[in-house]
């Protein structure tokens, strides 16, 4: 979690690309929080909306969003004046920026539900170790599904995985990667994490990190 926050701050700090727009027409302001939760945005699009939330800008008091005190150190939360739709059919008014991403916060107890309909595997699935204790004889199958559902989800589905080598003159290039997260934390028991996340790694000329 740490060389994440280390590397947002890169991407932050470091003008890596333009924004859709021509550079002079980009309004961070013009951005939708929900094309932002469904990937919709390039990366440096993403970052210039995060920074302008509480930046000069003030998106968030604006946009009349209220900042939520979590015990989550890892997330910025915020409630909205209304509520929004993500992933076709699901409802809230809870969101919440992490250093490389935003997530909306569903009222969803079982992230396999929002993670079968998006296509997204959990990183950390329990069935091969289910598989076992059945084996075993330790416990049944329906036992060992029943307490999995509590346990800890994260996946995510890559849909850009791009490289920029630097050219001629340049120091550094960019290897971009932005990904839809389906997720859970004991933070917020009940709820499941739905978002995106906008990566942005500086390299060399070789094509390694910085």
């Amino acid at each position: 979690m740490k060389s994440e926050f280390v590397l947002a701050a890169l991407s932050l700090a470091v003008p890596l690309a333009t924004p859709p727009q021509a550079a002079e027409d980009y309004d961070p302001n013009r951005i939708e929080i929900v094309d932002a939760l469904e990937c919709r945005l390039d990366a440096p699009a993403y970052n210039g909306f995060a920074m302008a939330l509480n930046g000069e800008e003030k998106i968030a008091d604006k946009r009349r969003w209220v900042r939520i005190d979590t015990s989550n150190p890892f997330m910025n939360e915020y409630e909205l004046p209304a509520p929004i739709t993500v992933a076709r059919h699901y409802s809230t008014r809870r969101i919440a920026f992490t250093s490389s991403g935003v997530l909306a916060i569903l009222d969803l107890a079982d992230p396999a539900t929002i993670a079968q309909e998006q296509e997204i595997k959990n990183a950390l699935d329990p069935a091969p170790l289910i598989e076992a204790m059945v084996a075993s004889g330790k416990a049944t199958r329906a036992e060992l599904e029943a307490a999995a559902r509590s346990r800890k989800f994260l996946g995510e589905k890559i849909l850009v995985d791009r490289t920029e080598r630097p050219t001629a003159g340049e120091s550094f290039g960019t290897h971009t990667i932005i990904g839809r997260n389906v997720s859970n934390a004991t933070t917020h028991p009940g709820k499941t994490f739905y978002g995106c996340s906008y990566r942005i790694e500086l390299i060399g000329k070789d094509g390694q990190p910085l």
